[in-house]
């Protein structure tokens, strides 16, 4: 059983993220830096509230919780849906989509807030480049 297990963990650890990060010393954002605090409640006592002061991204078809439920909040004036990418060969910059945040080096839970900051891998829509790979 025990080297099932960590066979099982091997694979995990290949399937997670192969990206190498183009900036690998990256300094984290700190967490006060990251959300300001919102107070809610009749007399504004309650402090669970967060509101993400970065740049995220959303997927296209995100509805809201109600405010009531919503622990962060994601203003839409920080929500990006595209971003410039330079072709490294190529040396050109395109506006491209992005389809998702796939690793937040500062932390995890960044990363499933779609929070975009520096270092951050995230995945983009190149088939309106038209590349052709040579297969």
């Amino acid at each position: 059983a025990k080297v099932l297990s960590n066979t099982v963990k091997q694979k995990r650890k290949e399937k997670a993220g192969k990206w190498s990060v183009p900036v690998p010393k990256v300094k984290p954002v700190a967490d006060d830096e990251m959300f300001k605090v919102i107070k809610t409640g009749k007399r504004q006592k309650k402090a669970w509230k967060r509101m993400v002061t970065k740049v995220t991204y959303v997927g296209e078809g995100f509805t809201r919780k109600p405010p009531k439920y919503e622990r962060f909040i994601r203003p839409m004036g920080l929500r990006f849906k595209k971003a410039n990418v330079t072709h490294p060969e190529l040396k050109t910059t395109v506006q491209l989509d992005i389809l998702g945040v796939k690793k937040n080096p500062s932390s995890q839970m960044y990363t499933t807030l779609g929070v975009i900051t520096k270092g951050t891998v995230i995945e983009v829509n190149v088939s309106d480049l038209g590349l052709v790979t040579p297969s």
